[in-house]
């Protein structure tokens, strides 16, 4: 197994590199992974930092004593892939942002396209995107990331177009096999750079949002023979980037 991973805001330590890891990620330690001296633990701040660590003593339910051994920078992985994901129904939002940080996706852009039937509107859209923000931190722990996938602001067409534009590969999505799509297999990708990647809901992106990504320089793909579920196809184009750009290898 590999070491546990703790999100704290700050590595300042005491008196021989010691370091108590409280409140809820302490407790979870704790009382939860139960773990004991000896044990090695990772502490990052989300964002690339990551100290390596080994418990000396746990304290009570929620105290955590580990002396950092090491700390050091993870740099941004290139090419950087953004995902642009359509509001799915219920709760497959946070499926695709879960599955999507686990494979190691950089970015997600959640997208209120004309086709989807959720809205993300006032209060509820604000504690939709909490949810979607919470879920790319626990699988970001989950999956031993210490850099965690940025979940952006909601954003219109418009926008989503603007991030096209400014992309060194772009690519929608686009399941109307009679338009002679390329497959996502097969295209050019850059070495560094933006990789923006367009999910569209379960109906499909509508022409006019397509016409519109296309004057922004993106290119129609398909992943397959197959039809994918919107909270599915982000995973599975983002792996075969990943995998094709040489950032699994």
């Amino acid at each position: 197994m590999t070491a546990p991973v703790f999100v704290v805001e700050h590595f300042d330590t005491g008196d021989g590199g010691r370091y108590v890891l409280d409140g809820p990620e302490g407790r979870h330690a704790v009382s939860v992974k139960r773990l004991q001296p000896g044990e090695d633990v990772i502490l990052t701040d989300g964002v690339g930092r990551r100290a390596d660590c080994v418990v000396l003593a746990a304290e009570g339910k929620d105290r955590l004593v580990v002396r950092l051994d090491s700390v050091s920078e993870e740099p941004q992985a290139q090419p950087r892939i953004t995902v642009v994901q359509a509001l799915p129904k219920g709760d497959r939002g946070e499926l695709a942002v879960e599955t999507m940080t686990e494979v190691g996706v950089d970015a997600v852009v959640p997208w209120q396209a004309a086709r989807c039937i959720t809205q993300w509107k006032g209060d509820r859209g604000l504690k939709a995107l909490g949810k979607w923000r919470a879920t790319a931190r626990e699988a970001g722990k989950q999956s031993r990331r210490v850099r965690f996938p940025e979940i952006a602001d909601a954003a219109s067409t418009k926008q989503v177009a603007a991030l096209l534009a400014k992309a060194d590969f772009a690519a929608v999505l686009h399941s109307d096999f009679e338009r002679g799509s390329a497959p996502l297999a097969t295209a050019e990708l850059p070495d560094r750079g933006e990789i923006v990647l367009v999910v569209g809901p379960e109906g499909g992106v509508a022409k006019d949002e397509l016409a519109l990504f296309e004057e922004a320089g993106a290119r129609p793909y398909v992943l397959g023979p197959t039809v994918l579920r919107t909270s599915t196809a982000g995973t599975a184009a983002a792996a075969l980037l990943l995998g094709r750009t040489g950032r699994w290898s």
